[in-house]
This record gives C-alpha cells, structure tokens and sequence, in this order.
C-alpha cells in the first residue's frame, strides 16, 4: 500500500537527516575548536582531524540503518505492511534523534579535548576515551535499527 511506503519513508528519511544534521553540528563544533588551537600549536592537526571527523560517524549510522531496511531486510517495497511501515518509522526516529544528540554532544567532548591540547596538554588519548561514550549510544540505536528491522522482515 502506498500509504505504508510513505509512512516507511519518513522514518528512513527522518533517520538519515536528522543523524546527517547532528553530525554537521558536531564536527563544526570540534571543527571551531581546532581552528581556534591550531593557532596555538599547529603541529597537531592531526590530533584534531582525528577529532573534528569523529562526530561525522553518526551521519554514517543513519545512511547504515536506511541500507539495512533496503538491502538487507528487503521491506521497502510497495508490498509493505503497516507493520513493517510503522517499524521502519520508529527505528528513524530512534535512530535520528540519538544520532542528532549524540554527535553534538560528542562533538563538545571533542572540542574540549582540542582546546587542551592547543594548550600543550597530552590529552589526545584520553579524549578519544572519553568521546567514545557518546558515540556508544549511537552504536547501540543503530542496533536496535538492526533488530527492529529483523524482527519485521
């Protein structure tokens, strides 16, 4: 039904916009951040590429969870049911607002992190620790993308 397809559709596009806006924010945030350090110590840009790309990977998650329900689990299609639809709907969601947050919080992680290490602090290693929790719910939403689509297909 054309409906169901439409209902899917949202979700899977909900998903992958808002967990792309959230990772634009957050590695502009880092990204700010090592403008401003590199003016201090520019011998470390690598340190803050490193940074500035790891919100990015949420971006990712969202196009990751659209392939699942379109390759793998193979449900967007016009035979959809309104189950299969509402699942696919809820899993955006999901997915797309932890992504959102998630990448902007890490990208605040990340931006702090810069900024001591444009004061001369070894902190490069410990602020990879420490950006890895916010991105661990992201992993965990794109999981759940995983097995809403699963138990639908």
């Amino acid at each position: 039904m054309d409906t169901n397809l439409l209902i899917a559709y949202t979700g899977i596009g909900l998903m992958i916009a808002l967990s792309g806006i959230g990772s634009a924010y957050g590695v502009t945030i880092a990204g700010n951040a090592a403008i401003g350090a590199l003016k201090k110590d520019s011998s470390k840009f690598g340190n803050f590429l490193v940074l500035t790309a790891l919100p990015g990977t949420q971006g990712l998650y969202g196009f990751a969870g659209y392939f699942m329900f379109q390759s793998i689990f193979n449900i967007l299609t016009p035979d959809i049911t309104a189950i299969q639809a509402a699942a696919a709907f809820a899993a955006g969601i999901a997915m797309g607002l932890v992504g959102l947050l998630s990448s902007i919080r890490q990208g605040q992680v990340c931006a702090n992190g810069i900024a001591s290490i444009g004061q001369g602090n070894d902190v490069f290693g410990n602020t990879l620790i420490l950006a890895v929790f916010p991105e661990l719910y992201a992993i965990v939403a794109l999981a759940g993308v995983f097995l809403i689509g699963s138990a639908v297909a």
